[in-house]
């Protein structure tokens, strides 16, 4: 595992420290950990439903908006519990 040396606001400090005191994370470095993956899988998904507005888009074979595209690929995400 890569070692770094980060500088944090004084705010995002407090906000770690909390975060400890709630003993969901055993260090700051686990919970930093763990707020990149989330992030990280975040991406995914969004990459995921813009290609997916896009193929709909393209398709022309749908007569709904980008925005319900977007509604409906969220409630699809939500419901295979990947949102």
């Amino acid at each position: 595992m890569t070692r770094q040396s980060i500088s944090l606001t004084k705010p995002n400090d407090e906000w770690l420290k909390e975060q400890l005191k709630q003993e969901e994370y055993t260090s700051k470095s686990e919970l930093i950990n763990d707020l990149i993956r989330k992030e990280r899988e975040k991406e995914k998904e969004i990459e995921w439903l813009r290609l997916k507005l896009l193929e709909g888009e393209q398709s022309g074979f749908t007569n709904l908006s980008a925005e319900e595209i977007l509604t409906q690929s969220k409630e699809q995400l939500r419901r295979n519990g990947k949102l």
